[in-house]
């Protein structure tokens, strides 16, 4: 499990779909959003929390096409279904790998980058837990994505269509607890409803992911 972990680290960073992709697109968003609305701090940090998840929601959503479309390219996807190692457990793995190259390094950078966007010092902690309790979601809703459009020629509009509703939950939770934390208030409710949802996708989502790419490979 440890070796195919890495090796699907290691096609996610040379495919060009690793965290180098994310984290720039990531910049790019919240660089461009202050040229957008003006240069007004206060509304700044009023946007901020949405901003930022939303641009980190964005950024995962980048490379989700690449989970299962190179393995299913040079056929190692046949070959992984029919080895020892359950199904359900590959699906877990490579979301897990998707979240290590994509959703993680977005965690790390998020307070970085809140500073453009004036964000108050409050909300710096909620915002990176939020982001840590819910981006491992977006991975895991976003192979089960990828499994559905595995085998499909140029799916990734196909993909981003069906993964893009499922994310909402993730979404409002996450920006309301990063909001609330830089207002001053409680955030632990959303908090615990992110916490939640990414329990609950992990815990169902990989068996689901594994019965559809066993539909598709037959």
């Amino acid at each position: 499990m440890i070796a195919l972990l890495m090796r699907d680290m290691r096609l996610a960073v040379r495919a060009g779909g690793g965290f180098g992709l994310g984290l720039a697109f990531f910049l790019i968003v919240v660089t461009l959003v202050p040229f957008a609305v003006g240069p007004r701090g206060d509304l700044h940090s009023l946007i901020a929390p949405g901003i930022l998840w939303l641009g980190a929601l964005l950024s995962c959503l980048l490379s989700l096409d690449r989970i299962f479309a190179l393995d299913h390219e040079d056929g190692s996807l046949d070959l992984l279904a029919t080895a020892p190692l359950p199904l359900e457990a590959l699906t877990a793995i490579k979301a897990l790998a998707h979240w290590l190259t994509t959703g993680l390094p977005l965690v790390i950078v998020a307070p970085a980058l809140a500073v453009l966007l004036n964000m108050p010092g409050a909300g710096y902690l909620p915002l990176t837990l939020s982001l840590a309790l819910g981006t491992p979601a977006l991975s895991v809703i976003g192979t089960f994505g990828a499994a559905l459009t595995v085998g499909i020629r140029r799916g990734g509009l196909l993909l981003s269509l069906l993964v893009l509703p499922l994310y909402v939950p993730t979404l409002i939770f996450g920006a309301e607890a990063a909001r609330r934390g830089a207002e001053g208030l409680d955030y632990t409710m959303p908090l615990l409803m992110l916490a939640g949802i990414t329990c609950g996708t992990i815990a169902l989502l990989p068996f689901a992911s594994a019965a559809v790419v066993r539909v598709n490979l037959r």
